[in-house]
């Protein structure tokens, strides 16, 4: 067994001290994972938990903020989890793009089941998922690919992207519509949901590098644009689009997340923050991590909380708001 496989097939609890930061009206604090482990995604849990991808080593992860502590799980030989997800089973999937399965881990003795991608599909470089209203699992794979998978029956479904590679995040609306963001390709495409078809909408922006996306309460579209630096949104009911860049100097805006207020969070390697973008003021707060190259990858949140992972630094942030603002 290799260190890899030691590490990874312990499920041991670990624990770690959060660090503390102040930015009224917000509380930034940091919980450290072990070095290495190569954090990349997270999400929240109904029950205050919160889970994590660590594709460095393969895992799966479950922090529990109360203490710190957290305990991991393998997801199997060669495994490279990208993005996770709570089902309305309330167990996180993922995205396992080394196995090119969806793996679903039982939030109580941790087993992992793996619905494998078709053998002609067999490196979709899997990336994000997300549930749709009547329980089906849609999926990005940024070779070129998304797909849907039923998880009572198994049956998976596996489309080419219109134009190639680049699929990379997705996100479901609130009546129910998915979407997701074409890094490579420079757009955003809305799923038909019986038929798999795609169609594509374009920001503004030429060869922007939209890499995210995620609905807010309206139905409304937020992209963030790696290449531009660019915030973006989209209206689907008349085809419209707004656009900001982020503050300071060649923005790389990464993630992007819609909080239960409506406001706009995203990631800014150059800035080595986190922004927080109001629709109504068209202003930024920018919180600048305490440590170099954070790189945060992914965030999320539940209301008053959000959650985002330092690839960079291999901790989990949270930022709480403690004062309306």
């Amino acid at each position: 067994m290799n260190r890899r496989q030691f590490l990874a097939s312990s499920a041991a609890l670990l624990t770690a001290r959060p660090g503390f930061a102040q930015d009224a009206p917000f509380r930034t604090k940091y919980y450290p994972v072990s070095p290495g482990i190569g954090l990349h995604d997270l999400t929240p849990a109904p029950d205050g938990a919160v889970w994590f991808t660590a594709q460095g080593k393969g895992l799966l992860g479950r922090l529990d903020p109360r203490d710190g502590s957290f305990k991991t799980v393998s997801l199997g030989q060669g495994a490279a989890p990208h993005g996770v997800t709570i089902g309305p089973d309330g167990a996180p999937w993922i995205t396992e793009g080394g196995q090119n399965a969806i793996a679903r881990v039982d939030p109580g003795d941790l087993k992992v089941t793996l619905f494998r991608l078709p053998e002609k599909f067999a490196y979709a470089n899997l990336n994000t998922g997300v549930f749709d209203k009547q329980g089906t699992y849609w999926f990005t794979g940024q070779s070129g690919y998304y797909g849907r998978l039923a998880p009572k029956t198994g049956e998976m479904n596996v489309f080419k992207a219109p134009k190639g590679i680049g699929p990379y995040g997705i996100t479901v609306t609130p009546k129910g519509d998915v979407w997701y963001a074409s890094l490579a390709g420079s757009y955003i495409a809305k799923i038909d949901l019986a038929t798999g078809n795609a169609t594509v909408a374009e920001p503004p922006t030429p060869n922007q590098g939209a890499r995210r996306v995620w609905s807010d309460s309206k139905g409304l579209i937020w992209v963030s644009e790696w290449n531009s630096g660019h915030v973006s949104v989209h209206d689907p009911a008349n085809g419209s689009w707004k656009t900001w860049k982020l503050p300071g100097e060649l923005p790389r805006a990464y993630a992007v997340y819609v909080d239960d207020k409506d406001k706009v969070w995203l990631t800014d390697f150059s800035a080595n923050a986190i922004v927080r973008f109001d629709p109504t003021t068209e202003r930024f707060n920018v919180f600048v991590s305490d440590k170099a190259n954070a790189n945060v990858r992914q965030l999320d949140g539940r209301p008053g909380e959000l959650w985002g992972c330092e690839s960079g630094n291999d901790r989990i942030v949270m930022i709480q708001t403690i004062a309306s603002g």
